[in-house]
């Protein structure tokens, strides 16, 4: 089956829009938007606003400002996942490279020993050359200016974890083949390795979701943190087990982990004011009735 559907112009996609029963006030502003945040950007905030998704007959009532409000809501929550990825994925940097580094020597990151040989998604001589060609594109100074004073493979771990990812750095500090070195790199955030581990992995999405501004909040995540059951106990009270894949429990494990990291933070705060202000929010990303009074919000 080949596409063959042509192309539109702005006018033409508010007047399909309107013959399937979306509303304009004002024809002109959304003229605007759609010339500067694409039909098929938009399209995936107006899903639930549709009666019928084969004929994309929406539900009496949609108007097209109901759906660019839920745009611009989900646009200022991305940036608020995004502020807290940033001082969740500096911290473990940090924590990952000192507590390996003061265990096992300036370039523990190269003995391999130190690490699980191989698994379906990692393998240590693939990271290393990926971390290598990383440390050869960096710009920062610091690096060039190791890189021209010394003569080795890689910078010591503190400077060569600075150009790693959130995702490389998940995947190092999963892979760190002793729990023992694992534990230590975790215990300051109030969990142990395993839960850690799948913190990271899953806000590694999250944060590639957010990043690429694709549509998070109503996003069924693919990849699900691992829920603590008992401790801490925190924790455990404030998430939802019900619904394990909600935008709710991303963004409670993100308030503990920022908790933890930036204690007196506003982070929760700023998030839960964000969510109770666009009325539509809680109900689509999963916060329970009475989330205000668990303990992290």
């Amino acid at each position: 089956m080949k596409y063959d559907k042509p192309a539109l112009t702005v006018e033409r996609q508010i007047q399909q829009l309107a013959s399937r029963g979306m509303a304009f006030a004002d024809p002109e502003r959304a003229a605007h938007y759609l010339a500067e945040l694409n039909y098929y950007r938009l399209s995936g905030y107006w899903l639930r606003h549709e009666a019928d998704h084969a004929s994309h007959r929406f539900l009496p009532g949609t108007s097209f400002e109901a759906v660019l409000d839920d745009y611009l809501f989900d646009r200022t929550l991305k940036l608020l996942v995004l502020d807290a990825v940033e001082r969740l994925e500096v911290s473990i940097r940090t924590r990952w490279a000192h507590v390996v580094g003061l265990r096992h020597g300036a370039h523990a990151h190269l003995d391999s020993a130190l690490f699980k040989q191989r698994s379906q998604t990692w393998s240590h001589p693939t990271a290393v050359a990926k971390l290598v060609s990383g440390v050869e594109d960096s710009r920062e100074r610091f690096i060039r200016h190791l890189r021209q004073t010394y003569d080795e493979l890689l910078p010591p771990i503190w400077a060569s974890v600075e150009v790693m990812s959130l995702g490389q750095i998940s995947r190092w500090f999963s892979n760190l083949r002793h729990a023992a070195d694992r534990n230590a790199i975790a215990e300051p955030y109030g969990v142990d390795e395993v839960l850690l581990a799948s913190f990271l992995h899953h806000i590694s999405v999250v944060r590639n979701i957010c990043a690429h501004h694709a549509r998070f909040w109503d996003r069924e995540m693919t990849f699900r943190a691992q829920l603590p059951r008992k401790h801490p106990e925190a924790l455990v009270v404030s998430l939802d087990h019900a619904s394990p894949g909600s935008a709710y429990n991303t963004l409670t494990l993100l308030g503990w982990l920022i908790g933890r990291i930036s204690p007196g933070q506003t982070w929760v705060q700023r998030v839960a004011e964000h969510v109770t202000q666009h009325p539509p929010a809680a109900g689509v990303m999963g916060f329970p009735t009475d989330f205000s009074q668990r303990p992290i919000w």
